[in-house]
């Protein structure tokens, strides 16, 4: 089995009826791919993100997943800017507990990968946004999935930090074979990291290579 997450004819809406969010969507994504997904606000991008997490279920069609395990990084966390009292160690911590993983020294691996451990006492609500993406990024990693979920990983994420954590994805998804799915506003991050662009307009989906892409979207605004 090559694709890790396949989708046939997948139709869903909230009501369970027309209008579809998403309508006849054909998708394939082959182990070791990074695929952002692209869209206007509305179109559907973190619709399908939830059902390849499992969270909905599809009208018709069908989506499967083939991961082992998936790690997920949501656009937005319960500790940022907030004053609940755990630790990044902790928080890490907490969540080898609860994928029942033995080894104690996973926190401290997880944190040095995102080039935070100098962060491990301080608290989750302190963190900056590019410090609090970079450290739900460790958490997603705690148990090495073989498919990484991201939701708009730039959104309140300094320009420093985007590099930093594009650039550690880019890494994981090439060195690691770490297959990746971000849902994507970020054009630019798009087109430079991606292996495949998935653009959706209403509830439909393309399907094409990030220079293609570019290429269309700058004619398509009369850029070139």
């Amino acid at each position: 089995m090559n694709n890790m997450v396949a989708a046939e004819n997948l139709r869903f809406s909230y009501t369970g009826s027309s209008p579809y969010v998403l309508d006849g969507i054909n998708l394939f994504i082959k182990k070791g791919e990074y695929v952002s997904v692209i869209g206007e606000n509305g179109c559907g991008k973190s619709t399908l993100m939830r059902l390849i997490l499992g969270f909905l279920k599809p009208v018709s069609g069908k989506i499967e997943s083939h991961a082992v395990r998936i790690g997920y990084v949501p656009q937005k966390n319960e500790f940022n800017n907030s004053g609940f009292p755990i630790t990044v160690y902790e928080m890490l911590d907490s969540y080898r507990h609860l994928l029942k993983l033995s080894d104690k020294s996973i926190p401290a691996k997880s944190m040095e990968m995102v080039g935070m451990s100098r962060f491990s006492g301080s608290l989750m609500g302190e963190l900056s946004g590019g410090q609090t993406q970079k450290i739900l990024i460790a958490r997603a990693l705690i148990g090495e999935p073989d498919l990484l979920i991201l939701d708009e990983p730039s959104t309140g994420v300094d320009i420093g930090s985007q590099k930093e954590i594009y650039g550690f994805l880019k890494k994981l998804n090439r060195e690691k074979q770490v297959t990746i799915f971000s849902v994507e506003h970020n054009l630019e991050a798009a087109i430079a990291n991606s292996t495949i662009i998935y653009h959706l307009v209403n509830g439909k989906g393309h399907l094409c290579f990030p220079q293609q892409y570019a290429e269309e979207y700058l004619r398509s605004n009369k850029i070139i």
